[in-house]
């Protein structure tokens, strides 16, 4: 950094010696600088130093040095050990008394390194990073939750749990219940074993959730234990942990046929329930799966469908050429589906035909 007086010096010499002779660059390269500095600070006049660290002169309106030991005295004293300087400085100005402004206050304190959180009140934490799960095929991961349906009574709640395979979204596993508890959310867990076969599977899925008491009660650890399923939780107050769960209870909920007033009772959202889990696994053609159908990608049927998507898209483009100005529609098969994905991960889309991977 280069104070404004040395500059004018600096500016003043080379000036000197280029009247005796000297060549611009050769004389700057002697006192340590550019030749297009020197031709800058020409054109623009010699100022200060405006870089980030650099030597300012003290403002005339700055304060002094008593009166920032006063208000370092202010802050410590006993009433005002727990107050953030937005509340001490409205204090002093009903008791007639101003010292500086806030924004003062938190510089002063922040230059005796006392600009923390005063009281017993903790600093905030940064939050953990999300728990990444990559399923590559159907049974590896699992994500799962609870909706609750309204009744017709107001007050009244149905709540509906339900299991996804996240590789290929189907509904694995689902109950309507009148009650939240473990002992419900184990059996779901027991049941969806039971219909996927993961007993006979060496590698067991990952069941992902929230931080919902029933979803991490004794009674569903202990079962999760004895079928050999591992369980991962989302962040504390963190919804977007458990993405695709909440997408499609926003499917559920915004469904055309949903009854908006209610369900009658138990029976009636079992019924309604039963019908959109069989619309959706096996009608459904879902967006992020190239609108295939869940039931299709998790049997592997979602290849030989869009392959045969992909065979019709090019005789059409041969029929007629002159209507197809770009390439045919995308119909490559999705690859691996990643839940929370790192930033340094990403999946790359092959031809049909090609086993997809991830690439770091």
């Amino acid at each position: 950094m280069i104070a404004q007086e040395d500059r004018q010096k600096l500016v003043s010499a080379i000036e000197q010696a280029q009247s005796n002779g000297a060549r611009l660059k050769p004389a700057c390269a002697i006192v340590g600088i550019d030749a297009r500095t020197f031709q800058r600070w020409k054109s623009r006049g010699i100022e200060a130093d405006r870089r980030p660290g650099s030597l300012h002169p003290s403002p005339a309106h700055a304060l002094s040095g008593d009166e920032k030991a006063r208000i370092v005295e202010t802050c410590n004293q006993p009433r005002f050990a727990e107050l953030s300087p937005g509340q001490i400085v409205p204090i002093l100005a009903d008791e007639g008394s101003y010292l500086a402004s806030e924004s003062s206050f938190r510089r002063v304190l922040s230059d005796v390194g006392q600009n923390t959180r005063r009281g017993r009140s903790d600093a905030p934490k940064p939050m953990r990073a999300p728990t990444t799960h990559v399923a590559t095929a159907p049974g590896q991961v699992w994500c799962w939750d609870v909706t609750w349906l309204a009744s017709r009574v107001k007050g009244v709640w149905f709540y509906l749990y339900v299991i996804i395979d996240l590789y290929s979204r189907k509904i694995v596993a689902w109950e309507v219940h009148e009650t939240e508890s473990g002992e419900q959310a184990a059996a779901l867990v027991r049941r969806a074993a039971l219909s996927e076969g993961i007993e006979v599977k060496v590698e067991k899925p990952t069941l992902h959730g929230d931080n919902g008491s029933n979803l991490k009660a004794t009674t569903v650890l202990a079962m999760c234990y004895w079928l050999g399923i591992r369980t991962s939780y989302s962040r504390p107050r963190v919804s977007n942990d458990n993405a695709f769960i909440e997408s499609l209870f926003r499917s559920l909920k915004y469904c055309p046929r949903y009854p908006s007033q209610g369900f009658m009772d138990l029976a009636e959202a079992r019924q309604w329930s039963a019908r959109f889990v069989e619309w959706y696994n096996t009608k459904h053609r879902h967006s992020a799966l190239r609108f295939v159908t869940p039931q299709e990608r998790h049997q592997g049927l979602d290849k030989s469908v869009l392959a045969a998507r992909h065979a019709l898209y090019l005789n059409a483009k041969e029929a007629n050429p002159r209507r197809w100005t770009k390439g045919i529609r995308n119909w490559t098969p999705i690859g691996p589906v990643a839940l929370n994905p790192a930033p340094s991960v990403r999946f790359v889309a092959a031809p049909i035909g090609t086993v997809l991977g991830a690439e770091d």
